[in-house]
């Protein structure tokens, strides 16, 4: 969505507010689509001290697998920004800065890029998630599992001796 900002670029106190949802059903991250409900942005572009601010949230609930136990789950998510617009920069770069464009600013495309950086690298059901056994596949949050853990080849003498001490 691109918001024209003409009117408030000379207007001391004023400002335009903005409520559109993004569709990011497209983007694979990791081999999935986890953002199947749109991303519902809402903000505003306000001139303070002839200064133009745009900020704005982005946020919706992703359909989230767990890395770690491999169960969908809901992950709402939210994320918000904030920017300075000019209509030129004169001392370098800045990642806070963002050069308008004819008197406007595309909202969508700085709403698709933050959301997609914000996205985690590793999803987890909850922070304490134990997982799935390596040997059988037994999701630890249920239950422990029966298997018989392996013995470092390196300490199998000390294992065989304390299974004959237990034996006795």
């Amino acid at each position: 969505m691109v918001v024209d900002v003409k009117r408030i670029i000379n207007a001391p106190g004023e400002r335009i507010d903005f409520r559109f949802d993004l569709d990011l059903s497209d983007v694979d991250f990791g081999g999935l689509y986890p953002a199947q409900n749109p991303v519902v942005v809402t903000g505003n572009v306000r001139n303070t001290a002839e200064m133009l601010l745009l900020s704005f949230t982005a946020g919706t609930v992703l359909q989230s697998v767990c890395d770690r136990c491999l169960k969908t789950f809901d992950n709402p998510r939210q994320v918000s920004c904030e920017y300075m617009l000019a209509q030129q920069v004169e001392n370098g770069d800045s990642d806070e800065i963002v050069l308008l464009e004819d008197g406007a600013v595309d909202v969508g495309e700085l709403a698709r890029t933050a959301f997609i950086l914000e996205m985690d690298a590793k999803t987890l059901c909850s922070e304490d998630c134990k997982g799935l056994c390596p040997g059988c596949g037994v999701d630890l949050n249920q239950g422990s599992c029966t298997c018989k853990k392996e013995v470092d080849p390196r300490l199998a003498v000390l294992a065989s001796l304390l299974e004959k001490e237990a034996d006795q």
